[in-house]
């Protein structure tokens, strides 16, 4: 059963463009040192932190205004396969096991200006 359907769209120059402005301080205040290392191992880690960025927003959006958990509780890894997998950690973390939230189905997608994740939480 679905619990939850999260979306959310950012441009990838925007992306940029506030890490330029805001640097380690913006990266370690949304993204864990797992996936900033990640990013920063592509040749355009833009694009990597975009879709990181929009998975978190979209996986707020699919738990509404329940709860208010940092962005650092949702980290995006890759699987063994390359498969994108959110797990949680802190206040997010004791949210899926109080809501009974088996998984999130995360998709993420890129192209030339745009990064989109979409979220989906099964109970």
């Amino acid at each position: 059963m679905i619990y939850g359907v999260g979306i959310d769209l950012v441009r990838i120059e925007r992306m940029k463009d506030v890490v330029e402005k805001w640097d380690r301080k913006f990266l370690e205040r949304v993204f864990t040192k797992t996936e900033i290392s990640y990013c920063y191992e592509k040749k355009n880690p833009y694009l990597s932190l975009a879709v990181r960025f929009a998975a978190k927003e979209a996986l707020i959006k699919a738990i509404g205004s329940e709860v208010v958990v940092p962005l650092t509780d949702i980290e995006v890894i890759s699987s063994e396969s390359g498969k994108p997998v959110i797990k949680t950690n802190g206040k997010l973390k004791r949210f899926f096991e109080e809501k009974a939230i088996k998984q999130a189905l995360i998709s993420l997608s890129h192209e030339k200006d745009y990064g989109i994740a979409c979220v989906v939480l099964e109970i």
